[in-house]
Parts: structure tokens; C-alpha cells; sequence
């Protein structure tokens, strides 16, 4: 009878988990019941909800891109609903990170070990949003005359990507290189663009050109490291990230991503190093780094360090989503 009762549970709880997928993915056009709650197909989905935004006011452009060691990084752009939705090759893992405006408001590394059906809900404040804008700025010695043939197409640009159209802004973007093939700021958006449709031969390319041009523009060498990345060439993703905080020692965001690499190679120590290198040159932007920090030692069975950086977190991010979990993690494992 208790066997009964579990699986009856058990069904009932893939029923809800399914309905919710179906109410979620649907504005994708995907349906995840079709495929059936017994073939245990991985989906990741959930909502993006923003907090604290002038309603008056148009609100920013929010993707949430995914990325896992066995598929290439995928981007959703958030629709009013908030909803996102991405069906997954497995469910070891993964990372989602949500941009607002363009800028990262919010990462979640996703457990190992997960349920096939995982949802992963973000709460972004204006205030921690507005926070975070800092790393996502280009420095002004990379700024570049705007070129009279092309100022009109830049236009076109930014109109196709505020409609979600990221073909016409490629098409765009190609225009514009081909008016000025010293752009090397179009170059490197083409690259972005093109990293995003999962065009990596295109990006890669692209990037390149950017590089010849301009070899010490660092946002094309940053994203030339999370393409090493999404290929699962990690020492490569290394040396590129140690280049770029040689001509930009004061880089959070390379030391992140570096750090973030190192783990990936299961590197514990020098990644722990790079992350503490990141929050120490911008403190509030990469506060997410003491999340990395603490799953790091939680894995190690150091719980009391593991404490230090969830205490540390809230204390600099006090309304995160995850707020209570991470409450109750301190609570049980607090000497």
C-alpha cells in the first residue's frame, strides 16, 4: 500500500510538473506532455520577474541563455509573460545566466544531479540591475569616430535586436563591415550575434576579423574565451582569459570567467583564486561568485566556509530569489 501511495504521488507530481512545462513552454511552440512524462526528456524553464522597474517606462530587454557541457550555448528573449523554456540534451548540470539591457543581472549553476524537470524561477531588481551595469561597459579607449555610411544601418541594428530580430541585425551587421571593414566594434557584435544562433564556425570568424584589426579590444578576446568554452576547449579558454587580464589587469569579469573555467577543470584552488580576485575588484557586481565559492566548498565538506560565502552573499544581494534556500543551508549546517 505505501508502494502504491508513492508512485500514485509520484504521478500526480509529474502531472503538475508537466502542466506547468506545458503552460510555460507553449510560447515557444514546444509541448513537453507530448513527449510523454514517462520518457523522461530534460527540460529546464521557469520565469524571469522584474521587480522594482518603472512601469510607465519600456521595459529593458531580458534573454536568458543556457549553456551545458553536451549543447551549445541557446538565448531566449523573455516575453512579457516572463517565461522561458529550453529542452535539454540531459540533466547533469548546466548554467543560466539572465541579461537585462544586455547587462547580467543573475546566474544559477544548475545541480549535477537534477530532476529531468527543472524549473528555475529569477527575480531581478532595478537596483541590483542598475548595479551590475558597470562590468558590461566598454572602456572609453575603444571608442571609434561613427563612420557616416554606416550610422544609419547602426540604427537599423539596434531596431532589429529591441524587435528580437536577430537575423535581420546579422544581415545588418554584414552591411556594415562590408561598408567599413575596419569596424572592429561590428565585427565583434556580428560574432555575438552569430555565437548566439549557435553559429560558432560564423562567430569565430568574425571575432578573428575584429582581432586583426584591433588586437588589444578585449570584449572580442572575452568572447573568443566563452567560444573556447562552448567547444569544451578549456585550457584554450584559459590562456585566452590570462591574455586578457594582461592587457586589462583589473578585469572582475575575466577573472570570473577564468575562474569559472578552472572549475570546469576541476581546478578548485586556482579557481577559488581567480573568484576571489573578481569580488575583490568589484565587489557587488560579482557577488554571484560567492555562490560558486560555496558550492565549491559545500562539494569539499568544508559546510563552515561554505556558510561564510551564503552569509557574505545575502548580505550584499539580501533579496535573491534563492534567499530562503540559502537561509536554510546557513541554519543546518551552522555550528
Amino acid at each position: 500500500m505505501r508502494f502504491l501511495t508513492i508512485v500514485f504521488s509520484w504521478i500526480v507530481f509529474s502531472a503538475a510538473a508537466f502542466a506547468q512545462m506545458d503552460e510555460i513552454c507553449t510560447e515557444a511552440g514546444i509541448t513537453p506532455s507530448l513527449d510523454s512524462p514517462f520518457a523522461n526528456v530534460p527540460y529546464v524553464f521557469g520565469k524571469v520577474i522584474l521587480t522594482g522597474f518603472d512601469p510607465s517606462a519600456k521595459l529593458p530587454k531580458v534573454t536568458v541563455i543556457f549553456w551545458d557541457r553536451e549543447q551549445s550555448e541557446t538565448r531566449w528573449t523573455v516575453g512579457k509573460s516572463g517565461n522561458y523554456c529550453f529542452k535539454r540534451n540531459n540533466a547533469s548540470g548546466g548554467l543560466l545566466v539572465v541579461e537585462v539591457g544586455g547587462v547580467e543581472a543573475g546566474r544559477r549553476n544548475l545541480p549535477s544531479f537534477g530532476a529531468n524537470q527543472q524549473r528555475e524561477d529569477f527575480e531581478v531588481f532595478a537596483a541590483n540591475s542598475q548595479k551590475q551595469a558597470a562590468p558590461g561597459t566598454i572602456s572609453a579607449k575603444y571608442s571609434r569616430p561613427p563612420n557616416e555610411k554606416t550610422v544609419d544601418l547602426y540604427r537599423k541594428v539596434f531596431e532589429a535586436e529591441k524587435n528580437s530580430n536577430p537575423n535581420a541585425a546579422i544581415g545588418l551587421l554584414n552591411e556594415i563591415v562590408a561598408k567599413d571593414p575596419e569596424d572592429y566594434i561590428a565585427w565583434a557584435k556580428l560574432g555575438t550575434l552569430h555565437f548566439a544562433n549557435s553559429s560558432l564556425s560564423d562567430a569565430e570568424a568574425a571575432f578573428r576579423h575584429s582581432l586583426e584589426v584591433r588586437v588589444d579590444f578585449t570584449p572580442s578576446w572575452i568572447n573568443m574565451g566563452k567560444l573556447r568554452t562552448a567547444q569544451k576547449r578549456f585550457d584554450t579558454a584559459i590562456e585566452i582569459y590570462k591574455h586578457v587580464l594582461e592587457l586589462e589587469p583589473q578585469s572582475a569579469i575575466a577573472y570570473r570567467l577564468l575562474g569559472e573555467t578552472y572549475l570546469q577543470l576541476r581546478l578548485g584552488t586556482l579557481g577559488a583564486e581567480a573568484l576571489r580576485q573578481a569580488l575583490k575588484l568589484d565587489p557587488i557586481a560579482m557577488a554571484e561568485c560567492h555562490l560558486l565559492l560555496a558550492k565549491l566548498y559545500d562539494l569539499a565538506g568544508a559546510k563552515d566556509l561554505a556558510v561564510k560565502e551564503y552569509k557574505t552573499f545575502l548580505e550584499k544581494v539580501p533579496e535573491h530569489a534563492d534567499k530562503k534556500k540559502f537561509e536554510k543551508y546557513i541554519t543546518d549546517n551552522s555550528k
